[in-house]
């Protein structure tokens, strides 16, 4: 399915590019030969010179095929979504942090009823942009519905440059609308640590 759905997307960029270099050209009338002609074949009239498009109508129109290619990605993207991971056995979870002071982000393990869902190893980069308020679509799958439970394991740097390392476990029930599993590393400045949390929303 995903095969396919990266081919429709190039046919339809090549498509775009395809239309986007449609000029017309002039068409020059052609002679009848001698072999050819007769009085009851019709005579072409000569087609005249196309009008070349100005410049700043042709950027126009390459900048609102660039928009609707971009547009197109977007509604692929969200079919292929749609289609692999319907909202009736979709979870998806989400990693947001505080400012960071009492804990540095190394690695987030992520497990859900037992079973490895994924690993992440996070750059320098990527913690700033999490420290600065992004929220990272750590993992995206199909569960099935019911009981279901989902643990977090954080590895990292905590307080006076310590190892760190501790997980925090959600449970919930799995119904047939697509499930969102918010993870957020928050200061505790009343004890000096980070704090874990889970939640459903």
């Amino acid at each position: 399915m995903t095969t396919t759905l990266n081919k429709l997307i190039q046919l339809s960029a090549m498509m775009l590019f395809a239309l986007s270099m449609n000029i017309a050209m002039p068409v020059a009338a052609q002679e009848p030969s001698e072999d050819t002609a007769n009085d009851d074949a019709p005579v072409l009239a000569p087609v005249a010179q196309a009008t070349p498009i100005p410049d700043s109508e042709l950027a126009a129109e390459m900048e609102t095929l660039k928009q609707a290619l971009v547009n197109l990605n977007r509604d692929l993207f969200i079919l292929e979504e749609d289609l692999l991971f319907p909202s009736s056995t979709q979870v998806a979870v989400y990693l947001a942090m505080d400012v960071g002071e009492y804990f540095k982000l190394d690695s987030v393990e992520l497990k859900i009823d037992g079973e490895l869902a994924t690993n992440y190893l996070y750059t320098d980069r990527q913690v700033n942009a999490l420290y600065k308020g992004g929220v990272q679509r750590l993992y995206v799958g199909n569960v099935n519905q019911g009981a279901r439970e989902v643990t977090a394991i954080f590895i990292g740097t905590g307080p006076e440059n310590r190892p760190y390392k501790r997980a925090v476990t959600l449970e919930f029930d799995k119904d047939d609308e697509a499930a969102t599993v918010e993870l957020k590393i928050v200061d505790s400045t009343s004890k000096q640590q980070p704090v874990f949390e889970a939640s459903l929303l």
